[in-house]
């Protein structure tokens, strides 16, 4: 119904804004949002992924050859392997509200152009008849200047 009377005020009314989706979706993001937003973003990075593919690689250096048999955290890596099921249990949620609020974005565009796409109709149905009624009225103008030239 929403759909239908914007449509409508926006026929009749002449309202040609098209609204910005993403000027609409920042409006309403709230910290925790776009901060999710931010991790999403980084966490999904060929920056993160290298960087952290050499963190993973100076952990294992640092353990085996600096330290030796006094590493902190020797061969089978268990802290790490901790603090990285630990990382992955707290970037997993984040990135999932992240996608999540991107899937609701994407069907706000969707709808709002779907809107846009009836105004459109709406507008290409009225030039139509328009032209219609110019070409029949074209049509009768020859028609009266035939039967005069006669």
């Amino acid at each position: 119904m929403n759909t239908a009377f914007r449509f409508l005020a926006g026929t009749f009314g002449r309202d040609v804004r098209v609204p910005d989706v993403n000027r609409m979706f920042e409006e309403r993001l709230t910290v925790g949002e776009r901060l999710a937003d931010r991790v999403a973003a980084v966490g999904g990075s060929w920056g993160f992924i290298i960087a952290f593919g050499l963190f993973l690689f100076g952990w294992a250096i640092f353990n085996t050859v600096v330290l030796a048999s006094r590493a902190f955290d020797p061969f089978p890596y268990i802290f790490l392997n901790l603090m990285l099921s630990m990382l992955a249990a707290l970037q997993a949620p984040v990135i999932m509200m992240s996608q999540n609020r991107q899937a609701a974005k994407d069907r706000l565009e969707a709808r709002l152009d779907y809107e846009t796409n009836l105004r459109s109709e709406a507008e290409i149905a009225s030039l139509h008849e328009k032209i219609d009624l110019l070409l029949a009225m074209a049509g009768e103008l020859d028609g009266a200047r035939k039967q005069a030239e006669n």
